[in-house]
């Protein structure tokens, strides 16, 4: 074991491993909990007194220790990260003026760190907001996506698909790697990725046993990653190392002046800041799915290691219900304090408490119930995927003060 400066531990196993972790997105099906200046990554949405941005960082520095764990987040979100993660290296904070999807975020924090630790290091993306109840076994899947990365696939991490969901998309598995990668025994070939599908498709994936649930979940070279974004996406690759020479100025800024003056100071901004304003707002703004992972898997660039740690991206109030103990007879979910909630005749339900007043409920059965200071969302639990489209609707109306 190694330990960072912080005295975070680190596993040996992950020596040349850097985290990242893109923390962005409204999670707009979580409304009007999750908000654009306080998005469900800043809630502790288990009651584990641990945020979901925490538990991440947690996790993960366990693995790489703390310094080598990053995080890539909007400027809105940048103080409430650098609170919640006290540990975190304040040049590991990659801030983007702009939302523009995962591939720009993750590729920002990879060519930064490449010019810094060398550009075979292996990255891996793990996104802000997921739930997972297994350490032991996450700790098991990365490392043979680590090691299927070191022998240059871009590695993704499969999760074990339990119900015919049509919330998440897929991944089709081919034929093992573990011939060619000893380290990874559980490796495959990634054949395909797909969407959502519809409950049919599903049914039929799951009935096959060659599918997983996509995850997003995604490790690499350094090198590799940028090679293929040189190929795939070329302007991105020029605006994106354009901004880490940027970056790279700063921080032999900072070494001299703590050579100088015997300190930690890191140096002007001033030049991140401006390259970061001429580059970063024409990326273009694409998933990394749609942008790597995809076209790679076509070229039998892509491996898949299982996952099989009990995962979650709680991606609505039904994914919400589904880590919650019950509450009283009515098998009722409480987020919250549930001294705040009085039911009668009702059952199935959903309740957030957030505005500090009771909630009164009478005859109401699997609903969902979130009072915050300024909305209240009431809504049939069937239809808690659609929260985002009424979302979309209030932004249509002009009601972004709510948003």
């Amino acid at each position: 074991m190694r330990e960072d400066a912080e005295g975070n531990a680190g596993d040996s196993d992950f020596e040349d491993f850097y985290a990242i972790i893109p923390a962005g997105g409204t999670g707009t099906r979580l409304w009007p909990l999750s908000r654009m200046d306080k998005p469900k990554f800043l809630y502790d949405l288990l009651g584990s007194g641990r945020t979901l941005l925490q538990s991440t960082y947690d996790r993960l520095s366990a693995l790489a220790g703390g310094s080598h764990v990053a995080v890539s987040t909007g400027w809105r979100h940048m103080q409430a990260v650098r609170s919640q993660l006290a540990g975190l290296e304040e040049r590991n904070v990659f801030v983007e003026p702009v939302p523009r999807d995962s591939t720009a975020a993750i590729a920002l924090a990879t060519a930064v760190l490449a010019k810094r630790y060398g550009d075979e290091i292996v990255v891996g993306s793990f996104a802000a907001d997921h739930v997972i109840r297994d350490d032991e076994g996450f700790r098991e899947s990365v490392r043979q996506a680590v090691a299927a990365a070191r022998a240059g696939y871009v590695t993704t991490i499969g999760i074990a698909a339990s119900r015919p969901s049509t919330a998440f998309g897929y991944i089709r598995q081919g034929r093992s790697l573990a011939s060619e990668i000893p380290d990874a025994p559980r490796a495959r070939l990634a054949e395909s990725f797909v969407e959502k599908p519809d409950s049919s498709t599903a049914q039929a994936y799951l009935a096959t046993g060659k599918y997983r649930w996509n995850a997003g979940m995604f490790v690499m070279r350094a090198d590799v990653l940028l090679g293929r974004l040189k190929e795939f996406k070329p302007a991105m690759y020029d605006a994106i190392s354009r901004i880490a020479d940027a970056y790279e100025r700063a921080d032999e800024w900072g070494r001299l002046q703590a050579i100088a003056r015997d300190d930690a100071s890191e140096g002007p901004d001033g030049a991140v800041d401006e390259a970061m304003a001429r580059y970063w707002p024409g990326i273009e703004k694409i998933a990394f799915d749609y942008a790597v992972a995809e076209p790679l898997s076509a070229v039998g660039g892509v491996a898949m290691v299982p996952g099989d740690f009990g995962w979650d991206d709680i991606g609505d109030f039904n994914s919400v219900a589904a880590l919650l103990a019950s509450t009283g007879s009515g098998n009722m979910k409480i987020l919250g304090n549930a001294d705040m909630v009085e039911s009668l005749d009702c059952a199935g339900d959903v309740v957030v408490p957030a505005a500090g007043r009771t909630i009164a409920l009478l005859g109401v059965d699997d609903m969902v119930v979130v009072d915050t200071v300024d909305a209240l969302l009431v809504a049939p639990r069937a239809r808690s995927q659609e929260v985002k489209d009424l979302v979309s609707y209030l932004e249509q109306e002009g009601r972004a003060d709510i948003l």
